[in-house]
């Protein structure tokens, strides 16, 4: 029987790591977007590099067949060289609103999923996801488009806050729905990358971010949106 006077040390919390890491991207971040051109693109650019290096060995890993194996890696090329690209044409509003929903709707589905709880949507894929979270961060995203849009005509002298939201109802009408599907857009972003995983065998898709894991799993629900966001943008304002 074991000593009741020997208490079990419980694991130490990486939260510090995890915001000191989250600071640093934010900063590199926001460093690159208020400098745009060229240093936005060539952390476009380094990034997706390193999500594709990532995905390759997710994809050695989850695969035996070697035609499987192939043929994945050019899927995953296409879908990640397909979001690059499309970040790169982005003007930059429409770059900060792909970047701000997603981080929105990663936000609010982690408190909605961490407070309400309720039934999981994929626990076979992904046990931490709930219906409450995806509830939550589709009114997240819905929520940042308006208050993006709202700022944006304001600044452009299009009249004060309640006169902007009273005078624009279904047009913010449509970019909160628009905002509440890109969410569900994120969260199949996040659950591609989680499937990949789980048949890899493996928690993150590397230790290259202290605390956060890897590229791939800090973008998995960006580049989805990127691609969403760049087809829209290039049929509605190219």
């Amino acid at each position: 029987m074991a000593d009741a006077s020997v208490v079990t040390a419980k694991p130490k919390s990486d939260l510090p790591v995890r915001l000191v890491s989250a600071v640093l991207m934010l900063a590199i971040l926001g460093a690159a977007i208020w400098n745009n051109d060229p240093y936005l693109q060539w952390l476009v650019l380094v990034v997706g590099a390193l999500c594709f290096a990532e995905f390759v060995l997710l994809a050695m890993k989850a695969t035996a067949n070697p035609s499987f194996r192939i043929a994945g890696i050019i899927a995953g090329a296409a879908y990640i060289g397909l979001a690059v690209w499309m970040m790169l044409q982005l003007p930059l509003l429409f770059f900060g609103a792909a970047v701000g929903t997603v981080v929105f709707t990663d936000v609010f589905a982690y408190f909605a999923g961490r407070s309400i709880g309720g039934p999981k949507i994929a626990p076979a894929i992904s046990p931490s996801k709930t219906w409450a979270g995806l509830l939550g961060g589709m009114a997240g995203a819905a929520i940042f488009l308006v208050i993006l849009g709202t700022v944006y005509y304001f600044i452009g002298g299009f009249g004060t806050v309640s006169e902007i939201l009273s005078e624009n109802r279904v047009e913010f009408l449509t970019i909160a729905s628009l905002g509440a599907g890109l969410a569900v857009v994120a969260q199949c972003g996040d659950f591609f990358e989680s499937w990949l995983k789980r048949k890899a065998g493996v928690k993150d898709s590397s230790k290259l971010i202290p605390g956060h894991g890897g590229v791939f799993d800090r973008v998995d629900g960006l580049l989805p949106v990127s691609i969403v966001i760049g087809v829209l943008f290039g049929y509605f304002g190219g």
